[in-house]
């Protein structure tokens, strides 16, 4: 029997899955494209194509089976990502196109130097934002309320820097924050007055201008004027005691220089109180505050005094007709109470 060869049986050649594509991180990014984008899956080697849309990756580089870092092109909207080998074309995940952030406005526009203003930036497609700088520093803390705004705490810093917005979609223009150098108090003059206020005050410092408040210990001013920007005319309010003043500005609040409240004069003695009408008779002024006396009348007329002590002052009576006249002394604290002086005339012969 002839022995016939069978011929060998034939394979099919294996065929290639197609890749399965499950992530993109991340999955947003700037219209402007040029951001890696890492895609994670299976049978990802040999991959001859990654397409954002219809649109090829800028480029990709397939670093295993399981991972492709692609550089995203240029694109609006949402988009399916998709990856190609031999084995076929994936299944698609989605990426969205981020429009870059706009920033219009950044209120208030100064503050201290220390840091620690609450500013509002105003603006758009700030959703998803993920930094918020003032300059190379970032914002010690910030809240995303709506889509044009949010509220940062600006941080400590100085001179004139550049406030941006960060989000997926890019870094925003820059709208500048100033930061201010604290007020300084050097002196306040008068350094006292009456404990019923009303004391016309000059503040004198440096980094004045702008002053939003001045304050006698926890009473505001009862006025005041920035005449330049190292003085200030304020008007003291009502008080007692030594109160600390101090300037605030959008700097920050300056040191504290004292300001005494003083009470009013008041006498109760005047030794003689009978004189001539001539000058030169000498009196004494009992009471109490007269350390301070920056005057003494007698009627209308200014006299020559000392002051000997808080209870006591030495004056000569002016000339005048002969009469009653009213005396009185003015400190800082006011114009005391009035007692009568009176002058008699030379007997005739």
């Amino acid at each position: 029997m002839k022995d016939t060869a069978r011929p060998a049986a034939a394979h099919p050649s294996a065929v290639a899955a197609a890749p399965v594509l499950t992530s993109a991180v991340p999955n947003t990014g700037p219209a402007a494209g040029n951001n890696n984008v890492v895609l994670g899956g299976s049978g990802f080697t040999g991959a001859t194509a990654v397409k954002f849309g219809t649109t090829a990756a800028v480029g990709y580089t397939v670093n295993s089976a399981t991972q492709i870092t692609a550089v995203a092109p240029a694109g609006t909207e949402t988009v399916a990502v998709t990856v190609t080998t031999p084995g076929g074309t994936s299944n698609p995940v989605t990426y969205t196109y981020t429009a870059q952030p706009v920033l219009v406005s950044v209120s208030p526009s100064q503050g201290p130097a220390a840091g620690g203003t609450t500013v509002t930036l105003t603006g758009s497609g700030f959703t998803g934002a993920t930094a918020v700088r003032f300059g190379t520093t970032a914002a010690t803390s910030y809240t995303v309320n709506s889509a044009t705004q949010i509220t940062a705490l600006a941080p400590a810093g100085t001179g004139a820097v550049p406030v941006t917005v960060t989000t997926p979609g890019g870094t925003s223009n820059a709208v500048f924050f100033f930061y201010l150098s604290a007020p300084v108090l050097v002196s306040v003059s008068p350094a006292q007055g009456p404990s019923a206020g009303g004391t016309p005050v000059t503040l004198t410092g440096t980094n004045l201008s702008g002053a939003t408040a001045v304050g006698f210990g926890a009473t505001p001013a009862t006025g005041f004027t920035v005449d330049s920007p190292t003085q200030i005319t304020a008007v003291a309010p009502a008080g007692t005691g030594t109160v600390p003043v101090t300037v605030t500005t959008p700097g920050g609040t300056s040191n504290a220089v004292g300001y005494s409240y003083v009470g009013s004069p008041v006498l109760t003695l005047l030794t003689p109180s009978l004189g001539p009408t001539g000058a030169g008779s000498g009196v004494t002024l009992t009471g109490t505050g007269l350390t301070t006396t920056t005057a003494v009348h007698f009627g209308a007329a200014s006299a020559a005094f000392t002051v000997l002590s808080d209870t006591a002052v030495a004056t000569v009576a002016p000339a005048g007709a002969p009469g009653t006249v009213a005396v009185d002394v003015t400190t800082p604290g006011g114009t005391s109470n009035s007692l009568p002086y009176t002058r008699v005339a030379a007997p005739q012969i």
